[in-house]
């Protein structure tokens, strides 16, 4: 078999209570936002599992051997770096030298996330030099590139509504493919319109939404 030459990195949290999604746990508690990411988990292996690439999981704390990450389908490693944007580019930096043409990464934690999103950045790949996918929050939910720029990765306030804006005007030289906005899951609010995790929103919350 001809070895893939697209990677994608997909960034985990170790599912700890009281380590995972804490902006949301001042909204729901630290148990329920636990299952939330828990769920996200699932849905984002489910998500990425049918797509014809290489695959790395990149660990927050420490490497699982005996989790939902099957070692027959995804690579392992733990994230190297002072803040996220170092981290990512240290696994940026380790696929091209590793010999891999296209790499993308997204996070762990959207909902909204499709196969056909991945798919449509992998293609974009081959008549762009980088791929962004927007989030609703001012931040970017997936990025991909076929060239290490290390601009991107540095300089940024990670959490901020200014991560996307700020990584496009480093991108300005290049050409970006950038595809759909999508909504991820950082506080209560954000739970809203999903089924799947009306049942964690505190009865209060719900209350104030429907006056």
């Amino acid at each position: 078999m001809t070895p893939s030459k697209n990677l994608l990195l997909i960034f985990t949290r170790n599912p700890e209570l009281g380590k995972v999604k804490t902006r949301l746990a001042k909204g729901v508690g630290d148990q329920y936002a636990l299952e939330i990411y828990k769920r996200l988990l699932q849905h984002t292996k489910k998500v990425v599992l049918p797509i014809h690439c290489d695959k790395r999981v990149g660990y927050s704390e420490a490497v699982r051997n005996d989790d939902m990450w099957e070692a027959s389908q995804f690579q392992k490693f733990k994230q190297q770096g002072t803040d996220l944007g170092d981290r990512m580019y240290h696994a940026f930096a380790k696929a091209f030298t590793d010999g891999y043409q296209k790499v993308i990464i997204v996070g762990s934690d959207l909902y909204d996330l499709k196969q056909e999103h991945i798919d449509k950045a992998f293609l974009a790949l081959d008549t762009h030099d980088f791929v962004i996918g927007p989030a609703q929050d001012g931040g970017y939910y997936l990025l991909g590139m076929t060239q290490l720029e290390k601009s991107v990765f540095y300089n940024k306030q990670w959490g901020d509504e200014t991560v996307y804006q700020s990584t496009r005007d480093d991108l300005s030289p290049f050409s970006v493919y950038t595809l759909d906005t999508l909504n991820d899951i950082d506080y209560v609010e954000d739970l809203k319109g999903y089924p799947e995790f009306e049942q964690f929103i505190p009865l209060s919350k719900k209350a104030n939404s429907s006056l």
